[in-house]
């Protein structure tokens, strides 16, 4: 998978500005077309995610459903990461 800095790294040129010194510039269609490139190289990798989740899915059906066992008495306690008293994210 691509970094997204190399959809553009051919596109970038420096450029001056009155008194300023040298700035990384793109031209809007090389960004345009960056992006294009970009979001289709997302499709692709959706596309092969799905794919092999829909995979694993299959051979987890093909296995035996495993027996639920009920939690011992010496089982480890989880604790809550926050303390109780904080308000909720919004």
């Amino acid at each position: 998978m691509k970094n997204p800095a190399d959809y553009l790294s051919s596109r970038v040129f420096e450029a001056r500005r009155p008194r300023r010194e040298l700035q990384p510039v793109v031209a809007y269609t090389d960004a345009v077309q960056a992006i294009e490139q970009a979001l289709a190289d997302a499709e692709k990798y959706k596309y092969l995610l799905m794919r092999a989740l829909r995979r694993h899915h299959d051979e987890l059906a093909d296995v035996a459903p495993l027996t639920v066992v009920p939690a011992s008495p010496d089982a480890t306690r989880v604790l809550p990461l926050y303390p109780a008293g904080l308000p909720l994210a919004a």
